[in-house]
């Protein structure tokens, strides 16, 4: 077969999805890229890239006949409000090259979109898969533009271009990254720390989350649908939960007796958190190629905790 190559290798997403692939399609066939060098060994090849330059992903498509590409190398939606110039040269720059060079040497590509491509004037609850977007974030527009980017390759010249619009992700495996949904991430790892967490959004505030083992496999398999079944191919909503911080520190704190959660609202991720959904319908990724989660609140909760424990000491 022909290699899988991943950008972005070494973040939250590329950090559990590279083992994975190696795991359902062999090491032999998966090279890893990032902009970082590892700190410690892969299972598999790695090439330091930086996406920016054409050329240097053209070299290793070509070097190892790489025929998918999972493109993860982003800046995320807090870090891009702050770098909005580099947040544009990074995640559109590096797509619009990962699709030319897709589009040159027979590729497919998976590019990731998120809910942060909807906006103020979307449907709240129940966001429809088909719907205004409209978002007023650096992250959302790029999102918004990826997409339609990612469509008009498939269109115009026959990339085999599909994604997923990620809700907030839970992991055990990578820290949080800069995300505003990266509260919840936070929330556990302090909770065993400390047994208390101070929140930088309002206790009600409502955002759909899905644990990452569940988003790694719907990764992989959205990748491996049948494209004759897809009506959309690129940018389906995907979700497995809906909660607010308020919620999630009390599931922590029936396993974590004693933990507490304040707050100190920060205005800029409140206003970002405020023009999302606060619960998608991901209808059509289960009618189209079957997905269904594994993780609800209390699943995730429990195992998020086991593993963590096993890692982190309590610091009081």
């Amino acid at each position: 077969m022909r290699r899988i190559l991943i950008t972005g290798a070494l973040g939250q997403i590329g950090s559990e999805l590279v083992p994975a692939l190696c795991v359902r399609y062999g090491a032999e066939n998966v090279v890893a890229t990032d902009v970082r060098m590892p700190t410690q060994a892969l299972a598999c090849a790695f090439e330091h890239l930086d996406c920016t330059h054409i050329r240097e992903i053209q070299e290793i498509v070509r070097r190892f006949d790489v025929g998918q590409v999972y493109h993860l190398a982003s800046l995320l939606s807090a870090v891009a409000e702050h770098k909005p110039q580099a947040a544009w040269d990074l995640n559109m720059g590096s797509l619009y090259r990962v699709l030319e060079t897709a589009r040159q040497n027979d590729c497919a590509v998976f590019s990731p979109s998120s809910i942060g491509a909807f906006g103020p004037s979307t449907p709240k609850d129940k966001t429809p898969q088909d719907t205004i977007q409209r978002p007023t974030t650096i992250y959302g527009v790029t999102k918004v533009a990826g997409e339609l980017l990612a469509d008009y390759y498939a269109l115009r010249f026959g990339v085999d271009a599909r994604g997923l619009r990620l809700p907030g992700l839970i992991s055990h495996t990578a820290p949080p990254g800069g995300g505003t949904t990266d509260y919840a991430m936070d929330m556990f790892y302090q909770a065993i720390r400390y047994k208390q967490y101070t929140c930088f959004l309002q206790p009600d505030t409502r955002l759909d989350m899905m644990y990452m083992p569940d988003a790694i496999r719907a990764i992989i398999e959205v990748m491996a649908a049948d494209p004759n079944g897809l009506k959309h191919r690129n940018s389906f909503n995907l979700t497995a939960m809906s909660f607010t911080p308020e919620e999630l520190a009390a599931e922590i704190t029936k396993h974590v007796p004693g933990f507490v959660i304040d707050y100190e609202v920060d205005p800029v991720r409140q206003a970002i958190a405020d023009s999302w959904p606060r619960s998608l319908d991901d209808g059509a990724a289960r009618e189209e190629w079957g997905w269904a989660e594994q993780y609800d609140l209390s699943a995730m909760t429990k195992d998020m905790l086991d593993n963590l424990r096993s890692k982190l000491k309590p610091i009081r």
